[in-house]
């Protein structure tokens, strides 16, 4: 009989601990099909930082670091330029990516780091409550905007592959969603690609992934799904900001 569907064997058959609806789980066995794929189980190493995923050691069949709030970035490019014949990648949020991790973040990325980076942006700080993050869209009710983010108090929405797409460092830096079959298909698509970039030598590649946060949204998982392709995705631009490889493949 012909198999068309099973686990990763990069990902434990273990229960987790995220909410109902949220996209975590999603993303992890999109990263674990990737590398399942390559083959590459015995060679790859997690960084995962503070937020969510903090216990998403707990979940992968190969080594992960725990990494603090927001430098995930540092630890991987350690871990990466002592074994630089590892595959390296960090999981991280829009709380710890964007916002204390901002510098790790943009100077790896600028320095070319040869590591993969999945960004996981649900516009929130989702593990302490539910308050703004630097990537909260305008008008957006959370803790600590209880009347919505205004920007004249509270500025505006950091967009980070459109920041990040400007440095010389960067091979990709690419937006994507899992709020359908078809998007789920194209972040699968996206972190294929970064881990083949980090293969070739590449430099700093970085999958942003819309999510929801249904607990702290305040919705139950339909309405997040809904609410994500009506309000985040139209600020958020789903598409590739740069991929050095399209770049190549024209100088052909």
């Amino acid at each position: 009989m012909n198999v068309v569907f099973e686990k990763p064997k990069s990902l434990l058959d273990v229960p987790m601990h995220y909410c109902p609806g949220c996209t975590h789980g999603i993303i992890h066995r999109l990263i674990c099909e990737v590398i399942d794929e390559m083959g590459i189980e015995g060679e790859t190493i997690g960084i995962c930082p503070v937020g969510c995923s903090v216990m998403a050691y707990d979940y992968f069949a190969f080594d992960v670091i725990e990494a603090p709030h927001g430098r995930a970035p540092a630890v991987a490019t350690g871990v990466k330029r002592a074994l630089p014949d590892r595959f390296v990648f960090t999981y991280q949020g829009d709380g710890d990516l964007a916002a204390i991790g901002t510098a790790e973040t943009v100077h790896s990325a600028t320095r070319g780091e040869n590591i993969v980076v999945i960004f996981v942006n649900n516009t929130i700080y989702g593990m302490t409550g539910g308050q703004m993050a630097p990537t909260t869209i305008l008008g957006q009710v959370t803790q600590t905007t209880p009347y919505g983010r205004d920007p004249k108090t509270a500025g505006f929405p950091v967009k980070i592959c459109e920041m990040l797409s400007a440095l010389d460092g960067v091979a990709l830096a690419q937006r994507t969603s899992v709020d359908s079959v078809a998007h789920i298909r194209e972040t699968k698509k996206a972190i294929q690609k970064a881990f083949d970039n980090q293969k070739n030598n590449r430099g700093f590649s970085i999958v942003e992934i819309l999510s929801t946060c249904p607990t702290n949204w305040g919705l139950d998982p339909a309405e997040s799904m809904e609410r994500l392709r009506k309000e985040v995705i139209p600020y958020f631009p789903l598409g590739v900001y740069k991929d050095i490889t399209a770049q190549e493949d024209k100088d052909e």
